[in-house]
């Protein structure tokens, strides 16, 4: 489901960008998200089968004909008719980041110990923008897991500077090791 759902998502988004709506239709996108994720029993019923889809669609209609773009509430009607209404999460993924690909935004995670300071947040953004030529959104985890260091995700690519990390490698050195 998860191939077919950001299938669906990107052929969104070229439609979107041939009609320059993009920004508005992800707008819309994340408002049925959060929605969706407050319902989940209206998330439920969207993929009933027992439901007759001419029911399910209707309630699409009800629900989101005044507030969305056509576009976006064919989209809904497609999933739902497609079976992969719950999919719409991957969708709205795929969606986002080729939005964020098109307006050089990136997004980053970083994991750390403790919260980082203001002042380091900056530095991190700093490198991380150079290093990837992007606009940085950053997210912040804190995980006690980590001892210490950093470990960043963006753009497809994990940076592991984390104690626990190392601690691994050092580990496995050991256990390579024959005595």
């Amino acid at each position: 489901m998860n191939k077919a759902s950001s299938l669906y998502g990107k052929s969104l988004y070229d439609l979107a960008k041939e009609e320059h709506l993009e920004k508005e239709i992800l707008e819309e996108m994340s408002c049925v998200k959060t929605l969706l994720e407050e319902n989940p029993e209206y998330y439920s019923l969207l993929a009933e089968p027992s439901i007759p889809k001419k029911e399910r669609l209707s309630l699409l209609d009800q629900a989101f004909a005044t507030e969305l773009q056509p576009y976006l509430l064919n989209f809904l009607k497609l999933l739902l008719e497609k079976g992969l209404v719950r999919g719409f999460k991957e969708s709205y993924k795929t969606y986002k980041a080729l939005y964020q690909e098109d307006q050089g935004i990136a997004e980053a995670l970083v994991t750390s110990a403790v919260p980082l300071q203001e002042e380091q947040k900056s530095a991190l953004i700093e490198k991380l923008q150079k290093l990837c030529a992007k606009t940085i959104i950053l997210s912040e985890k804190i995980d006690p897991k980590v001892l210490g260091g950093l470990k960043v995700e963006v753009a497809g690519k994990t940076l592991d500077g984390t104690v626990s990390a190392r601690l691994k490698e050092i580990r496995k050195t050991v256990n390579e090791v024959v005595l």
